[in-house]
């Protein structure tokens, strides 16, 4: 009987562990990443900001270093939206996302949108010359391409 259960219990654990572990990414698929992007808004394609990606401690982490603001817009905003210790800081030089994990040609973790406060999961992966940054919100998704520089 004792045999039976803990046959049951190597089968079942066995069933419920991936096949496939993360992995650690290799220099250039860091470095596929890592550097200055210029993210473009989704409906003017017009440049938003200048976001710094950098590699720290096995993982990704975004900062925005500065905003393409129109006429009229805040040039310094900060972010009232923010729910978390973010809130009512300046979003130049705010931290979007951090924790980002490697696992099988994307990054992995979650991503700040400063304009809502929103946080999102995200992934991330290089295309193209381009880097693409996916936010989820439950089933639905919206896709951003980044451009080098």
């Amino acid at each position: 009987m004792l045999l039976t259960t803990m046959r049951a219990l190597i089968i079942l654990s066995l069933a419920l562990t991936p096949l496939t572990a993360p992995t650690d990414p290799t220099p250039s698929a860091v470095e596929a990443v890592t550097g200055r992007w210029t993210s473009i808004d989704d409906n003017t394609h017009e440049p938003r900001s200048i976001v710094e990606i950098t590699w720290q401690d096995g993982t990704l982490h975004g900062r925005i270093l500065k905003l393409y603001r129109d006429p009229g817009e805040d040039p310094d905003p900060i972010c009232t939206k923010c729910t978390d210790d973010r809130k009512d800081r300046k979003v130049v030089g705010m931290t979007i996302f951090d924790d980002l994990r490697y696992d099988d040609g994307t990054w992995e973790g979650t991503i700040l949108d400063p304009e809502s406060g929103k946080v999102y999961t995200c992934k991330i992966w290089p295309e193209n010359d381009h880097l693409m940054v996916r936010g989820y919100l439950l089933f639905f998704y919206r896709t951003q391409e980044w451009i080098r520089g």
